[in-house]
This record gives C-alpha cells, structure tokens and sequence, in this order.
C-alpha cells in the first residue's frame, strides 16, 4: 500500500448538479522520496518525506546527507518491486504519478491523522452517556456518571469509562473517495470526500487502496 504525505488546508463544499459535497483539501505537494530500503530480505519500502525541517540534530543532518535537507516528517510505505527500482532518492512525486495511484486505487483512500484535542471532558460529552433526572430529589448530580462499581468485588474494572482527556489521539477515516487532483501554481492539491481528522494545517498519512 503506497502513500504520500499530506496538509490539511481547507474544508469547503462542492456543487455537483443538485447535489452539495463536503471535501476537504489536503496540500500534498512537497512529497519526495527520501530513502529506500529491504525489509526482511522479501520486503522493499521506500520512505516518503514532507516539507523541511528548521532546527535538524548533526545525526539527522548525516542520515539525509544524499538528500540534501533533513525532512519534517518521514514515513515508510512497502511497495512493489517494480516501484522500488523505479524510484531514486530526491524523485518528488508528481502530477502523472499521484493520478496513477488514484487510479489504481479505484479513487479510495485511508487518511491517519491526530483528532483535536478537547482537554478533560465528561462523560456526556466524552461516551455520549444520558444525563440523570433533575427532579425526583436529585441535586447537582445531573451530568455526573452514576455508581461506577459494586460491593463485589470491590474495585473499578479497567477499562470502565469515565471522565478524562478527550481527543488528540491517532485516527485512521477508511474509504473516502477522491473527488479531485488539482495542479495550481506549482503546488498539488488532493480534495477528498467528507472530514478528515486534525486541526487546520495538520499533516495526515494519505495511503491509496
């Protein structure tokens, strides 16, 4: 499963006849391969950098000495023989190559991003959890969870949902379908269908079926 490397830059709406699409508009412009390497003596990957990097360590300097420039973020994808022999470090994924892969991917998707982050959050808003009854002698207890254990065997299983930190994590939205690849000013834009997760100006992990 190849990839490349994308910025979340804008979520707007397309209309198509009668119909309004919601997409989102991920920059994948400064994709380059960075690396290549055999995994497992079967297994050949090659690694995908993005942007650049202001403030690279000595040791990272020395590890992309053939690049040239240390890349902000770097991810390995396994592919094909005949990729692998294909792709020289320092190629930058193009228009021509990008529409191959959409083709060959039947114009799906997988996009892994860091959802926002929420801060602590109850557990209303955190599991979707019914608030209690305001009447009946209840005081303040409305959003609170309610009994979280029993006598036996006198502990709170793991697990157990409760109130605490909401969001920031890894999220993978599986099966959007391209809409369109849009070459402007030197710079590649891929518009996907629907949401993707990260705030504005995040970078995701986009891998074509």
């Amino acid at each position: 499963m190849f990839g490349v490397l994308g910025k979340k830059v804008a979520m707007t709406t397309i209309i198509d006849k009668y119909n309004a699409i919601p997409v989102t508009v991920l920059d994948v412009t400064n994709n380059v391969i960075v690396g290549k390497r055999i995994i497992d003596d079967d297994k050949k990957a090659v690694l995908v950098g993005f942007g650049k990097k202001k403030k690279p360590t000595k040791a990272e300097q020395g590890e992309y000495k053939e690049l040239g420039y240390v890349p902000a973020r770097v991810i390995q994808f396994t592919v094909a023989d005949d990729v692998f022999d294909s792709v020289k470090i320092g190629d930058t994924l193009t228009v021509d190559l990008i529409n191959k892969l959409i083709e060959q991917s039947s114009k799906k998707v997988d996009v892994t991003g860091i959802s926002k982050g929420k801060g602590f959050a109850g557990v209303i808003k955190r599991w979707g959890f019914h608030r209690q009854p305001k009447t009946h002698g209840q005081s303040d207890r409305e959003r609170h969870p309610g009994a979280i254990g029993a006598q036996t065997p006198g502990r709170v299983f793991k697990g157990k949902k409760m109130a605490g930190r909401m969001g920031g994590n890894k999220v993978t939205i599986k099966n959007l379908t391209i809409v369109d690849l849009i070459n402007e000013n030197s710079n590649l834009y891929l518009v996907v269908k629907g949401a993707v997760p990260g705030s504005y100006k995040n970078l995701v992990v986009i891998k074509f079926k």
